[in-house]
């Protein structure tokens, strides 16, 4: 198990100065990196849908018994892609008996929701 910290974007004061969207000001290269995070964890099919799956589900959380049967995949190979959405600040989970319940970080969507937004003034200049 990797002994790497996990920073998750959204958590501290500074969020909100962290990030400007797209047509603000160019990323530094800390902003960039902290970005690249979570945007990596989403550039895989799999875990696109398993992210989809997760925030779209009705009462906010789905079990992992749920999620597995969808992919023609391993069991580890799914908890090895939601290992990786949680190490990315983008789900969290807690176990309940012998099942895993996961659910979407609503901060961290939001800062990657608000850098791709562009205003409507900027865009009407381009």
């Amino acid at each position: 198990m990797s002994k790497q910290e996990l920073v998750v974007l959204g958590q501290d004061e500074e969020s909100g100065a962290c990030c400007p969207d797209l047509a603000t000001a160019p990323l530094d290269e800390d902003q960039a990196a902290e970005l690249a995070k979570p945007f990596k964890a989403l550039g895989d099919p799999v875990r696109l849908r398993l992210m989809s799956m997760i925030a779209s589900r009705a009462g906010g959380e789905v079990c992992v018994c749920d999620l597995t049967p969808a992919f023609d995949l391993s069991q580890p190979t799914i908890s090895h892609h939601l290992k990786l959405l949680r190490q990315a600040g983008l789900i969290d989970c807690e176990r309940r008996g012998t099942w895993v319940y996961y659910w979407a970080l609503p901060a961290t969507l939001d800062r990657l929701a608000a850098f791709l937004t562009t205003s409507r003034s900027a865009g009407a200049t381009a």
